[in-house]
């Protein structure tokens, strides 16, 4: 029997027959690794125990404190358990295919039948049965002709299918938990017991058609989730709430902030609530670009394709563009246009006016533009995927040497703007150079040398991409974290050297001579439209003071009380505050109920006492102690909160 050599992750290496299973070489390193061991990784690949290595090979052996490896396989064990369970229940229906994915995995099921909430809780309890039966899992490779003839018998038509979807140099591995058998490319645990049993759940069910085709058969899609511990299960269902109770789709509707509707898929129809929270981030971001030294600029909705042509955006994204198409009398022809989906090109158009000299760099353009993109029906998610969107987009001109300083002060502004949203950390994100680009090496080292000063500038913690840089230059995406852990990217910064020279931008340098210059595609809420989805769900709906649309309700306890409340209401106003009054014949209670639902975050009660004294009684959103506070002092107070943290003192 030949000989092969198997390096471990310490550089040791052992020599063993050829066709020694990764079990076999658990066992001879010790048996408490061969009683632990869950599977191997053999040469980057992810290995079953039961699986032949037949070549030399670096290898790991990988036992339940290995997380990714386990949690992959207790996940994929699962997806088989699950299909094992329902077939168990109901012989009748078909099974095709279940991955892991993010969380656990789904599988998707052919049934007479729609699977019911109850229906899930009979699958969970059948499959914690299995679990508790550690059955063995094996596995083996067939040739072709008998794992279709095998499904043809057991009646597995989507399996006789995928059986024939895999590439004729690919084994057709068949695995087996107990009784029970699937095609499957592996890896596996050695048998069910090793699944935690009280570490899943199961979520959900939702249609989808067989192979993505609409015109195939609509299977039942089930989703599970797992982990290694029952803690970790109990932890991600409690985040699960607390997201489900922060949804901006939910509190949208609560605050009355926007709404959707199929006549205009993807579009924000805002009501008055909404464009307060969405005039107060343009009035805030227009102050921070102004005193940062960007030019507010405003270019066209509609533009000819033939520049989308000349920028490259046709050939490379016509598919996401809106077209129109008019008939010009004068030139008796149709011309097509497109609505933009980015700025960029109009930017550049701005500034090929006129001629520019170096001394006019860097020229910082920003725009609040309008843009347009089409998304899958499917993939639109409130305000977070939308087809039309306002970003704040702005495009700095510059030179090769004016990179790191515009990097670095665009860092410290993202910063500061981040800051004052209630966000107070985020992760920088470094892409390099992708193997398909333009421009030379030198730009390239010059570029990234650039972004990695200008980010040590600002700290020293980031997380390099290698390779996935934009072919025209390198790129710094930024994500924050919000209040309960999630990861959004929002800003981005990006050097492009490959658009000022298709749309023949050109500055004339100290020699006298034309230059390109550089152009910096930067952007830090990333959508107006994300970015308000991402604070309202951050806060719970509970906005700071200044952002808040709806900021104090002015409410009577008794009808005698109007006529101060409308003083009060008015005071508020006049002081600048967005104040309103609830003079309803309700009672103070339901009043407040009503408001706090709404997530106004101050209402000023006023009764006779308060009449009489000149006082109200202030209640804080989601406080349920109350203070009497003087008129004056609360109307000085509410002002100063108010004040945007751009122009507080």
């Amino acid at each position: 029997m030949a000989q092969i050599s198997l390096t471990f992750p310490d550089g040791n290496a052992r020599s063993y027959e050829a066709g020694i299973t990764a079990a076999e070489v658990a066992a001879d390193i010790s048996t408490s690794l061969a009683k632990k061991a869950i599977s191997a990784t053999v040469n980057d690949r992810h290995w079953d125990l039961q699986w032949p290595i037949a070549e030399d090979a670096a290898i790991a052996i990988h036992t339940m404190k290995d997380d990714d490896q386990a949690l992959e396989l207790i996940r994929h064990d699962l997806a088989h358990i699950m299909a094992r369970a329902v077939q168990e229940i109901w012989p009748d229906v078909k099974v095709t295919i279940g991955p892991v994915i993010e969380k656990g995995w789904y599988y998707d099921f052919d049934r007479d039948e729609p699977f019911t909430p109850e229906d899930l809780g009979e699958i969970e309890k059948k499959m914690k049965e299995i679990i508790n039966r550690r059955d063995p899992v094996t596995t083996d490779v067939w040739e072709r002709e008998r794992a279709v003839k095998y499904y043809e018998a057991n009646n597995e038509p989507y399996k006789v299918e995928l059986v024939g979807m895999i590439p004729e140099d690919q084994p057709i591995r068949m695995y087996w938990h107990g009784h029970w058998q699937d095609l499957c490319r592996g890896p596996h645990l050695q048998h069910t017991g090793q699944v935690p049993a009280d570490a899943f759940k199961l979520m959900k069910v939702a249609g989808a058609y067989w192979r993505g085709d609409s015109d195939r058969p609509m299977l039942q899609r089930i989703y599970g989730v797992a982990f290694k511990t029952r803690q970790e299960l109990k932890d991600y269902l409690t985040f699960l709430e607390e997201a489900e109770k922060r949804d901006h789709r939910r509190l949208g509707r609560e605050m009355e902030l926007f709404h959707f509707q199929e006549e205009a898929p993807g579009m924000v129809f805002w009501h008055p609530n909404g464009w307060t929270i969405y005039r107060e981030m343009q009035d805030y971001m227009r102050r921070k670009l102004t005193r940062a030294g960007y030019r507010e600029i405003n270019t066209p909705q509609v533009v000819d394709r033939k520049l989308w042509e000349a920028s490259g955006h046709w050939d490379k994204y016509r598919e996401n563009m809106y077209i129109t198409e008019i008939d010009e009398e004068h030139a008796n022809e149709k011309r097509i246009n497109a609505l933009k989906p980015m700025n960029c090109p109009c930017h550049v158009q701005i500034f090929n006016q006129g001629i520019k000299s170096y001394r006019d760099l860097p020229l910082r353009l920003a725009e609040f533009g309008s843009c347009h993109r089409y998304e899958a029906h499917g993939a639109l998610h409130g305000l977070m995927r939308v087809r039309g969107f306002t970003q704040d987009d702005a495009h700095i001109f510059c030179t090769e040497d004016q990179i790191e300083e515009e990097c670095g002060r665009f860092i410290q502004l993202l910063s500061d703007v981040y800051r004052d949203a209630g966000f107070s950390s985020f992760d920088i994100k470094l892409s390099t150079r992708p193997e398909v680009r333009i421009g030379s090496d030198e730009v390239w080292d010059k570029a990234e040398k650039a972004l990695e000063k200008a980010i040590l500038s600002v700290r020293n913690d980031y997380e390099v991409d290698p390779g996935e840089g934009a072919f025209y230059g390198p790129k710094l995406d930024f994500k924050l974290t919000d209040a309960i852990g999630r990861e959004w990217q929002c800003g981005t910064f990006q050097a492009d050297f490959m658009l000022p020279e298709r749309l023949d931008a050109s500055y004339i340098g100290m020699d006298g001579e034309k230059h390109r210059p550089v152009m910096l595609h930067r952007a830090i809420l990333g959508s107006f439209e994300r970015f308000i989805g991402i604070l309202i769900e951050n806060y719970a709906g509970k906005l700071p003071f200044w952002l808040a649309p709806r900021q104090v309700v002015v409410a009577s306890i008794v009808s005698d009380a109007d006529p101060f409340v409308e003083e009060v209401t008015e005071r508020l106003i006049a002081a600048g505050l967005r104040a309103e009054a609830d003079t309803r014949n309700e009672k103070i209670n339901y009043k407040v109920r009503e408001h706090s639902v709404g997530k106004v975050p101050v209402i000023l009660a006023i009764g006779q006492k308060e009449v009489a004294d000149r006082t109200v009684t202030l209640r804080r959103l989601g406080e349920k102690q109350t203070r009497v506070v003087p008129l004056d002092e609360v109307v000085a107070a509410l002002t100063a909160e108010a004040t945007p943290p751009d122009m507080a003192a």
